[in-house]
């Protein structure tokens, strides 16, 4: 049967809703529910996001070895966070929460990997930029209900292990009724091994550039991408008002995705990535500066609307250093993101216990956002494939 390229793109974004906004990042605006009901402290709950990241790093190094069909794969992936996530409102214990936000962590890359791939390759050949761009609006989709639903949850005084079963109910109910859509057999969608790439590799001092700035990123984004409803929490307590700041953050996420695409026709890849890491910073700064509900919702604003700019631009701009060299890159670079993510929460615990405050992790992450900006705005890009240099 062949699926309209509107079924695929809504069956992408779907896909990226649940495997993000759940399997990722669900935990944030459940984090201030668990600190009531669970008695769950800002260090036990780093360890339990640094969990989900560790196993995003392991998902993002395996996805592409699965041996199995792209479609399979992102089934089975939508299938263990359905599943993890129930488990997170029916376990009551902490090692166990571990491992399953791990597993989460690891399934959500394998659907974000093999999704990406499915997709845009059934996508591309229509030359429909917008129906791509949706697709990766799912992320901040996801994002925006899940914080809705905790949002709802807390207006009705539910605690945190009713919100875990809701969502993974609705997660469970999502992936059922998307399956068909990924239940044609087409070409295989993995990506090509690194080893068949035969195009010269560009220079390693602008490789490691990338690499470092990607991961510099993943750093600076992820401490307010994983606290910033607590932050908002501890500056008002009514959860009808903190409990905006997840919801903000996902519909700034979704809206620039799909407006980035505006961007590119005007400005080269790298100079919106290095813009997203600017406004990034500043967003990431704000509550040092004008503490307050109405800095957090701007920062929410402007965290949520470039990160998921800097993931894609940071992607397209290895491709264009790269050319066909391209997938031993971007590899490279989740390597590190992923790495930074990890590093983000604990600093942020390590800061509050030391300071009693997320103060000292928000300057840091600020600051390496900035330098990486002007590290790549250093660099020279001598893309591999029509365009020529980009002048500086």
């Amino acid at each position: 049967m062949h699926r309209s390229a509107a079924s695929i793109a809504a069956a992408g974004m779907l896909a990226l809703a649940i495997a993000m906004g759940v399997g990722r990042f669900a935990y944030t605006p459940l984090m201030p529910m668990m600190a009531d009901d669970a008695g769950l402290t800002i260090a036990a709950g780093s360890w339990l996001a640094s969990a989900n990241y560790i196993g995003y790093l392991l998902g993002a190094l395996t996805a592409a070895a699965l041996p199995m069909r792209g479609a399979t794969a992102i089934r089975l992936g939508l299938a263990i966070i359905s599943v993890t996530t129930l488990g997170m409102g029916l376990l009551h214990g902490y090692a166990g929460w571990l491992v399953l936000r791990a597993l989460a962590g690891v399934a959500s890359a394998w659907v974000l990997v093999r999704v990406s791939a499915w997709s845009l390759a059934r996508l591309a050949p229509l030359h429909r930029p917008l129906l791509r761009s949706t697709v990766f609006a799912g992320v901040g989709v996801g994002i925006m209900l899940a914080g809705a639903l905790c949002l709802a949850m807390m207006a009705i005084a539910a605690d945190s292990s009713r919100a875990w079963l809701v969502l993974g109910g609705m997660s469970a109910l999502a992936a059922v009724a998307i399956a068909p859509v990924f239940g044609e057999r087409t070409a295989d969608t993995r990506a090509p091994a690194p080893h068949l790439e035969q195009a010269a590799r560009p220079a390693h001092g602008e490789t490691m550039r990338l690499v470092l700035c990607y991961g510099a990123f993943g750093f600076g984004y992820i401490i307010p991408a994983t606290f910033l409803p607590l932050m908002a929490k501890q500056t008002i307590a009514d959860p009808a008002v903190f409990g905006w700041s997840w919801p903000i953050f996902g519909a700034a996420a979704t809206a620039s995705t799909l407006g980035v695409a505006a961007l590119a026709r005007s400005y080269a890849n790298r100079r919106i990535w290095i813009g997203s890491h600017l406004v990034m910073a500043l967003g990431v700064a704000l509550p040092l500066v004008a503490p307050g509900m109405g800095a957090i919702a701007t920062a929410a604003l402007l965290v949520g609307g470039t990160f998921m700019v800097a993931t894609m631009t940071g992607i397209q701009e290895a491709h264009a250093v790269a050319g066909k060299s391209a997938t031993p890159l971007i590899g490279a670079m989740t390597a590190a993101f992923a790495l930074g993510q990890i590093a983000g929460p604990l600093a942020a615990s390590a800061a509050v216990r030391l300071t009693g405050s997320f103060s000292a992790a928000l300057a840091a992450a600020s600051a390496l956002l900035v330098l990486s900006a002007w590290a790549l705005d250093a660099g020279k890009v001598k893309v591999c494939s029509h365009q020529t240099e980009v002048p500086r």
